[in-house]
């Protein structure tokens, strides 16, 4: 009897991973609106960062944790996007919120922000208050800040790096008093 609850277990599983994996993957949004705060009580590689101070620069708040497969995914197109970007403009900004226990500690956070070389602020959000001001649901999730303050794109999950690098690309070209 057990072989046999097994192998219908074994058959439900992968009907629901062959469904998983056909779903359509999330599209990245124009979205539209003032941006949230993005403060938080401690900061890696930066001193605390504000919004106020980030006018004129185009922020991308990515939120992630450091045990999360999908975000270790995403993590290189970040540098890359960092290393190029950032002279002219670009602030990434990654909000880590934990997901487990052991990732809500900040020397676990720190030692993994070191070993990878993540060089961009990392704003620990332990509480999930950025989280929440965000509404957000997701790791990874993406979110594009103009010159002027506001939400202008996001993309939840991996993939759409073109679409994402393009949209930085677009805010990074545009007038700073639009």
């Amino acid at each position: 009897m057990m072989k046999r609850q097994l192998g219908i277990l074994a058959i439900i599983l992968a009907l629901l991973f062959g469904l998983i994996n056909h779903l359509p993957a999330r599209q990245p949004e124009q979205i539209s609106g003032n941006a949230p705060s993005i403060s938080a009580a401690q900061w890696l590689n930066s001193k605390p960062l504000d919004l106020a101070e980030l006018k004129n620069k185009v922020v991308m708040v990515e939120f992630w944790t450091y045990g999360c497969y999908n975000c270790k995914n995403v993590e290189p197109y970040l540098k890359s996007w960092y290393s190029r970007y950032r002279e002219q403009g670009l602030v990434i900004v990654a909000v880590h919120s934990p997901e487990f226990a052991h990732e809500r500690v900040i020397n676990n956070v720190r030692r993994y922000v070191s070993e990878h070389d993540i060089q961009y602020p990392v704003a620990i959000d332990n509480d999930f208050a950025v989280w929440k001001r965000y509404n957000n649901h997701y790791w990874p999730a993406m979110y594009l800040i103009d010159k002027q303050g506001r939400l202008r794109y996001r993309h939840i999950g991996e993939g759409a790096y073109r679409q994402t690098e393009k949209m930085i690309q677009t805010l990074l070209a545009e007038n700073n008093s639009r």
